[in-house]
This record gives C-alpha cells, structure tokens and sequence, in this order.
C-alpha cells in the first residue's frame, strides 16, 4: 500500500506524561530488575502516566550476554521470564503504561532484541522485534554485528494504549525513515526508541535522528538509553530525549542514572501538520514509501 495521509490515531488523551528511566545496568539480573522496578514506581509517584526502560536493560549489551541472559516468554507464567514478568507486575502496580525497554528474547530456536508493551493493568499490549540488527564496522572505533546471535523482526509495531498510539522502533531502527514514516501514516503520535547508542556514534547522530525523525513525521519521538556503566565492555552514550514534533527538545540529560519527564501536548501532531502540510504536499507522482505489511 502506498503511503498516503496519516490515519487518525484514536480518541485519547490530549496530553500525556512520560518518564524516560535511564538505569544503571550492570551484570547482576536480579539486581537490574529490582532496579527497573524501582524506577518505574518512582516515576509513577511522579505523575507520568507513561514509563519508557532502555534497550537491554537486564543484561550487559554484548553478543556474549544476549544468550545467557535471554527469556522465552511463552514461559511467563512458569517463571521462566521474570523480567518480563516483572515488567508486567510493576505496570500493573504503579498504574502506567510502561514500553518495557528490551530485553533478549528466545523463541523458536532463534534469539531476538525485543520490546514489550505493557497496559496500566499490566497486560501485554504489543511486542517489537528489532527489526533493523546493528551490524557496522568503523575502523579503529567501533565494530559490533548483532546478527552473529540476534535474528531481525518482521515489522512495525503500532499500539493503541491509554497513553496515545505508540509506534516502536529500538536503537539502530532510528537510522531508517522508512519505519517512521510507516509509523507517522498509521496515526502514531510519539515513536518510542529504547536504544544503546555508543560513545563513537552517540554524540553526532543521537539527537541529530531523533529531531530529524521528529520533524520528518511530524510528531513526538523519545529516546532512551541506557547510564553509561565505566565498568563495561560496551559504552552507552547516554542523554534519554524527548523531542516534540517541531524538533524541539522538551527533556533531556547527560549519560548518569536518572529519570527524566516531559509533558507531551498532543494537540501540537495536529497543530504543526495543519501549519505545515506535508503529507498533502508530497508528491506521489515522482516517488512513494509502500507499506508491504498493511493489512
């Protein structure tokens, strides 16, 4: 399907709070629940509505790890996800939406990057498969290929929840308009990125593609990393963002522990696409993005 005009997102609220959890993640498990389930109640206590975890925020971001610490969660109620399961308790408890990060999931003799969305009663909502692997290679900075233990997903992830429709994208999916622009035509009012970017690429393309897919689409992205741990083989850059959809930063911070909040004005999706009319001024006759999974 060729991408047209935006559909209208759902009847929801006109404005929404969100907390961004930037946490400490280090290679205790248990400890980085406890720590997730903190924040997430913290920042309940604080007034949002909506609470956004970093990528893999339950294990060290590392081909190595992904394995060990990966969950089946067709196992939820076995015990055999307590992150996920945990996720699901404290959304439930604290009374929030919560875009639970992602953690490494195993199902069907693969592993995945996966992200769960969780309804203030705690019932699973939506889940995203990273779909675009991080596999790069700048010499004498930065090597890492996902893919040596990571299969990509198999689409968008659109959610209607009672904090607006969300659309999901984690860390390197960023770098793709396409997917945003899929976001933006099926009436997602804020694209949610929990993402690990490094300290070679983070500090000129962070914040650079989150206002660029803001501003492209027209509506409100947020970005969130995980604190940068001295201690890891992998250096998270850190500075969770929330960016408005006039490319405006409304929250941010540096790459310590700590939680940061915006309010997010919905009415602003419509008011800056009626100034600005930039799906009526595309022109389809020179070029178009097909969504190939529009049902």
């Amino acid at each position: 399907m060729a991408l047209g005009a935006a559909s209208a997102a759902p009847a929801g609220p006109e404005k929404v709070k969100i907390a961004l959890c930037q946490l400490h993640v280090t290679a205790d498990k248990p400890s980085n629940i406890a720590a997730a389930r903190a924040a997430i109640k913290d920042a309940a206590d604080a007034g949002a509505a909506l609470v956004v975890l970093p990528e893999m925020w339950n294990c060290p971001y590392s081909n190595d790890s992904f394995p060990t610490y990966a969950e089946d969660f067709d196992e939820l109620k076995s015990g055999g996800a307590p992150s996920v399961a945990a996720l699901s308790e404290a959304a439930a408890a604290a009374g929030v939406t919560l875009i639970g990060g992602s953690v490494p999931e195993r199902a069907g003799g693969k592993l995945y990057n996966t992200c769960c969305v969780f309804g203030p009663d705690g019932a699973l909502l939506g889940r995203h498969r990273k779909v675009h692997l991080f596999d790069i290679d700048i010499p004498g900075k930065m090597t890492f290929k996902e893919s040596l233990t990571l299969s990509p997903g198999d689409g968008p992830t659109v959610v209607d929840t009672p904090a607006g429709r969300l659309g999901v994208g984690i860390c390197y999916d960023i770098r793709f308009p396409e997917l945003a622009m899929l976001y933006a035509r099926r009436g997602v009012q804020l694209i949610v990125y929990p993402g690990a970017f490094n300290t070679v690429t983070g500090p000129v393309h962070w914040e650079l593609l989150a206002k660029a897919r803001a501003v492209d689409n027209q509506l409100f992205v947020a970005t969130c990393s995980p604190a940068r741990n001295p201690d890891a083989s992998y250096q998270a850059w850190g500075h969770s963002t929330v960016v408005g959809p006039f490319a405006e930063i409304l929250a941010t911070c540096d790459h310590e522990p700590t939680t940061i909040f915006a309010e997010l004005d919905y009415g602003q999706v419509v008011e800056r696409r009626t100034n600005m009319p930039l799906a009526q001024q595309r022109r389809a006759d020179l070029y178009e993005v097909v969504d190939k999974t529009a049902a």
